[in-house]
């Protein structure tokens, strides 16, 4: 018998960041979560050209201004700004950008594949 699904409550002030592809990290639904997807708050970088083979990405600007380079096309991102990445797009964005990421499914830690 499955166990009920529970709620979670993280705040990002609790979490520690780390390095990765994008910049500086803080993992807010992780795949140990069991969640639908995971959610990440994202410094942006030194970000690294990309793609997912098997995830699909929402990037919501919570801060900051930039451009964001999908599959050769530039496009401007600023504040409360959504973009949909799917999976198999080339994807970097570069500016000083506070980003939240939502990744579907969860595991995109198992499906970086850096360009550069």
């Amino acid at each position: 018998m499955n166990q009920p699904a529970t709620f979670l409550r993280r705040d990002p002030a609790d979490v520690t960041p780390w390095a990765e592809t994008c910049g500086e990290i803080r993992c807010l639904v992780e795949e140990k979560d069991s969640a639908a997807a995971e959610v990440h708050q994202v410094k942006i970088h030194d970000a690294k050209m990309h793609y997912h083979a098997h995830t699909d990405e929402f990037y919501y600007v919570i801060d900051g201004q930039g451009t964001m380079t999908l599959d050769g096309t530039e496009i401007e991102l600023h504040q409360g700004v959504v973009v949909y990445v799917p999976r198999g797009i080339k994807h970097k964005a570069v500016g000083n950008l506070t980003v939240l990421t939502v990744c579907i499914p969860r595991g995109v830690f198992n499906d970086i594949h850096e360009l550069e």
